[in-house]
């Protein structure tokens, strides 16, 4: 039977305003990008998908400055703490075929491991950063004494598994990648097989992620970024980190295209069963306004007429890398960013290319006021730097972000320039008063001027505001102890 000429009509209208409301999401998108490469915050590729179609993939900037070869949808990058997220369905799948228990002590299948704390922490804390084992990436002097070296799942678990807890597992959330790294240790101990090993026949291999896989330096990899760090505005490359190092809580690398296929996978049950698969999105513990699951942070977005969705999402960095993954499963949304120029605002991008999607109003990108002080503070000096912020201050297209001052203040208290730190820690404070990071680190400028009375007073602000600063509570503890 013929459908009438009217409903095909319609239809065909109904289509086209799809269509070009997409295409007009996907322009504001490609436009917002643009600027964020224009101002140096964003070098890479990123993907969008909304209602499970792609309407967006597209590099930015380049993948190799030295060849000037650009970055490109299947450019391969670091992912960093994405790839937590494997690990964890790795984790899950074994445990749906009865391979582990994810409730018992993590000493009934690492006989090697310290039984005092051992007995004490369960798959399911590691999974959720709940065991309270110290992150080896906080340890002082870890990128100096041991990111650089190779090791072996089993010479670098002992690195601290000595080391004792934090808190009592299960007591409350501190990201901590040695609970990952863990998990994949525990892979190779139940399936015979090294992580990558499995990774690769249970994930990448099943769901075609060609591009995708457990990154070695050594070995010649088609369309890989180099990684890239940088000082202001000056790009330098990044330092090197053995890959063994991350292991299973962030040696993975991938390529836009191939996030988007993993994100379709997780709507269906071709690697786990449909309760496994919800297991892995579950609220387990608060952390602020947010929750974590099995390898993803959940949360909920107010946007428009939709009212709240539910959020899951998860960054990454590694040296010369930075990425984020965010998914709204409700609207079939995906906003994949990996960028190679180091740590950046992925966070802030991500939510106005949410608020694109929504038809909410977004906010347009800022120069970071961060870049041009770091170049006068080095050049003129604390002085100059003060003025120059105050005109800085007033011109509407530079915005302050906290990340960028911080690792500005740190570059310039590395060199010795420690007036013109703490005058960018002091910025940074004044902007962000409520952030227990901020008066960290002016306390740590302050200690390092000599200025003890100061020291302690932003130390103890900071514990005020973040009481999960432990790093914090031991230097001031040291401080007071010395007086």
């Amino acid at each position: 039977m013929k459908k009438p000429i009217k409903l095909i009509a319609v239809c065909f209208l109904v289509l086209s305003a799809f269509s070009v409301s997409a295409q007009d999401k996907a322009k504001q998108i490609e436009q917002l990008l643009n600027q964020y490469n224009q101002y140096g915050l964003f070098n890479g590729s990123a993907l969008v998908s909304e209602n499970g179609k792609v309407i967006l993939q597209k590099g930015y900037g380049s993948a190799n400055m030295e060849w000037n070869i650009p970055n490109q949808p299947d450019t391969k990058f670091r992912l960093g703490s994405i790839s937590k997220q494997f690990t964890a369905l790795l984790i899950v799948k074994l445990a749906e075929e009865g391979k582990i228990k994810l409730d018992v002590p993590i000493t009934t299948y690492l006989s090697d491991y310290p039984k005092e704390t051992g007995d004490k922490i369960t798959i399911h804390h590691l999974l959720t950063h709940t065991s309270g084992i110290p992150n080896y990436t906080s340890a002082p002097n870890f990128m100096n004494e041991k990111a650089r070296n190779a090791y072996s799942p089993a010479d670098f678990v002992k690195t601290f598994s000595n080391l004792p807890l934090e808190f009592k597992p299960g007591e409350k959330f501190a990201y901590s990648n040695s609970g990952y790294f863990l998990l994949g240790y525990i892979i190779e101990k139940i399936t015979g097989k090294t992580y990558e090993q499995y990774l690769q026949e249970t994930i990448f291999t099943p769901l075609k992620m060609v591009n995708s896989g457990y990154d070695h330096s050594d070995v010649i990899l088609k369309n890989r970024a180099a990684g890239y760090e940088k000082q202001g505005k000056k790009i330098v490359n990044s330092s090197y980190i053995d890959m063994s190092i991350p292991y299973a809580a962030g040696s993975l690398y991938s390529t836009v295209e191939d996030l988007y296929l993993w994100d379709q996978a997780l709507y269906t049950n071709k690697l786990l069963s449909e309760k496994s698969m919800e297991s892995l999105f579950k609220p387990y513990i608060a952390q602020g306004d947010e929750a974590y699951g099995y390898g993803w942070f959940l949360r909920d977005v107010t946007n428009g007429t939709k009212g709240k969705v539910k959020i899951i999402e998860h960054g990454g960095g590694i040296n010369g890398f930075n990425t984020n993954i965010s998914r709204v499963p409700s609207d079939k949304i995906l906003i994949v960013l990996l960028n190679n120029t180091g740590r950046t605002v992925l966070g802030e991008m991500t939510e106005s290319i949410r608020n694109i999607l929504y038809n909410q109003p977004f906010n347009q990108p800022k120069k970071s006021m961060a870049f041009e002080l770091l170049d006068v503070l080095t050049e003129k000096g604390a002085a100059t730097g003060a003025e120059t912020y105050k005109k800085l201050k007033a011109d509407s297209t530079y915005g302050i972000k906290e990340d960028d001052m911080n690792n500005v203040g740190y570059q310039l208290l590395m060199t010795g320039k420690k007036k013109e730190a703490l005058e960018v820690f002091k910025i940074n404070v004044e902007a962000f008063p409520k952030s227990g990071n901020a008066y960290d680190s002016l306390g740590e400028a302050y200690l390092a001027d000599g200025d003890t009375k100061l020291a302690i007073a932003n130390y103890k602000k900071s514990i005020e505001l973040d009481p999960k600063n432990e790093h914090g509570k031991e230097v001031l503890a040291e401080i007071l102890k010395k007086k």
